[in-house]
């Protein structure tokens, strides 16, 4: 355990990113009432606004704290207009470049649903799962696959004749992730929802694609290292209806880049939508969390836009941090947190726009933390 407080880079972004990262603020200013911070939150600019203002994607002093920070938050990125030379998204080096840089191999999603929340189906709220249905986590490789920059056009005279992207599938790439997935599996003390079986999905198209045979290949190589976790497969095509019928089948999933990016967000319909999606990047040294909606600029200075997608990346975050420093406070305020977030949205008092509510970003933020505030008593 650490005694010194814990380093977070924060960088809020560009839209509605900097209206939900301000209430997370919130939430981990609440957390740490009644005693030393263990934490210490410093912002930084970054984004495509930041882009337009200044030609830089993020501040010099940003870019090496994210690298010595313990942990770095990101809000949502992008902004209208804002493109780099090469028509690439100004702050991708927020998202994509730390994933990269920092060797953030691991995109771990959560999905959980929780009771109070509804799902929006053909155009109307219902109860189509339970929350006894659906918590599993989905675990998807986050540096190579089709989003390796191997790629390129062959131009005639000014016209694009021929666009390539290469898919990269390497032994090391798949290994670590399949690795950490089946870590997560073997440590979750649920399991799947429908039997409690610790199992593991292995999500590809390997009846069609060579490099997703080489990743089954590779998943089943280490599986032999967990005979405790029951081994499990699907064809990405496949997968996308299972998952939308029977979510309780699931515990863990692993997946190449582009498929997990796929089906991480076709799962996030299971917990209610985008405004409850959150993300953590993992490597062996460094991780990154965040809300993984979009910067939503039609809603930017509205304070309309749903944060429960930044809560739970700061409980993400809380855990990561909690495991790796083996700091059990941080586990304990993790716990807080998601004991006052199921509360509140348990309560159905806390329903934002896109839950057919009218609660406001910083009303769902303070009764949150007053949910928080009033566990502690």
């Amino acid at each position: 355990m650490r005694e010194a407080g814990y380093e977070i880079a924060v960088f809020p972004g560009d839209g509605t990113g900097p209206e939900v990262i301000r209430e997370g603020e919130k939430i981990l200013g609440a957390l740490g009432e009644g005693g030393p911070s263990p934490w210490h939150l410093t912002n930084y600019r970054g984004g495509g606004q930041y882009y337009l203002a200044s030609g830089r994607e993020w501040d010099p002093e940003g870019e090496a704290a994210a690298r010595s920070a313990d942990a770095v938050v990101v809000g949502a990125v992008g902004w209208p207009g804002a493109l780099l030379p090469n028509g690439d998204i100004a702050g991708r080096a927020l998202v994509l470049g730390l994933r990269e840089g920092l060797d953030l191999y691991a995109n771990v999603r959560p999905c959980r649903l929780y009771p109070g929340v509804r799902h929006r189906v053909s155009g109307t709220y219902s109860e189509v799962w339970s929350p006894r249905n659906v918590d599993l986590v989905i675990v998807r490789e986050n540096t190579e696959g089709l989003y390796t920059p191997a790629r390129g056009r062959l131009r005639r005279a000014d016209e694009t004749e021929v666009a390539i992207d290469t898919r990269v599938i390497t032994r090391k790439g798949a290994e670590r992730v399949i690795r950490y997935a089946f870590e997560i599996a073997r440590r979750r003390s649920t399991g799947a929802p429908e039997d409690g079986h610790k199992r593991l999905t292995c999500v590809d198209k390997s009846n069609v694609l060579e490099g997703c045979r080489f990743f089954r290949e590779t998943f089943d190589r280490v599986a032999q290292e967990y005979p405790d976790v029951e081994r499990d497969y699907a064809y990405v095509d496949a997968f996308t209806q299972w998952l939308v019928r029977n979510p309780e089948r699931f515990d863990v999933v692993v997946a190449t880049n582009m498929m997990g990016d796929i089906i991480t967000d076709l799962a996030a319909v299971l917990q209610g939508g985008m405004g409850f999606a959150a993300g953590g990047n993992i490597g062996n040294e460094h991780a990154m969390f965040e809300p993984v909606h979009g910067s939503a600029p039609k809603y930017a200075g509205k304070n309309q836009v749903n944060p429960f997608a930044t809560f739970f990346a700061v409980e993400q975050m809380l855990r990561w941090l909690g495991d790796r420093h083996q700091d059990a406070r941080l586990l304990a305020q993790a716990d807080r947190l998601d004991r006052a977030a199921a509360e509140v949205l348990g309560s159905g008092t806390a329903r934002t726009y896109d839950q057919g509510g009218t609660t406001t970003t910083s009303e769902a933020g303070d009764r949150v933390a007053a949910a928080i505030r009033a566990g502690a008593r």
